[in-house]
């Protein structure tokens, strides 16, 4: 599973039964991306799509028993990794990174696409 999938699944348990837009839109990823994983993940055998009872155009996103089997050892993982990249820093320190990390996420997010494109400098190899 890759690490894409590894936040899809995660953010899946947390609001199981959005829609892929609303989930692309969360994960800050382009909606076809998002398609692309939830393809390979429902071939898997971790995610089901279902129609919405609402809107027979949309489909739903569900994580399935075979995934929901797979979520304690992905938390656990995720949790290992997190600590192994803040070792040796304080309680503070995490708490100053994590509120830092928080406000460069939100300020990225919170840019419209034009003005981020002009600000990228091609480099060549």
């Amino acid at each position: 599973m890759t690490a894409a999938q590894l936040h899809i699944m995660g953010r899946l348990s947390k609001i199981e039964g959005i829609n892929q837009a609303g989930l692309a839109a969360l994960l800050d990823m382009e909606p076809i991306t998002v398609c692309r994983h939830v393809d390979r993940m429902e071939t898997a055998g971790l995610i089901e799509r279902r129609q919405d009872p609402n809107d027979r155009r949309v489909r739903t996103l569900h994580i399935t028993d075979k995934g929901r089997e797979l979520l304690p050892d992905m938390r656990n993982l995720a949790n290992e990794i997190f600590e192994e990249a803040q070792s040796g820093l304080s309680e503070g320190t995490r708490a100053t990174l994590l509120t830092a990390l928080e406000r460069i996420v939100s300020n990225l997010s919170e840019r419209p696409g034009e003005e981020v494109e002009p600000q990228r400098q091609h480099v060549e190899a």
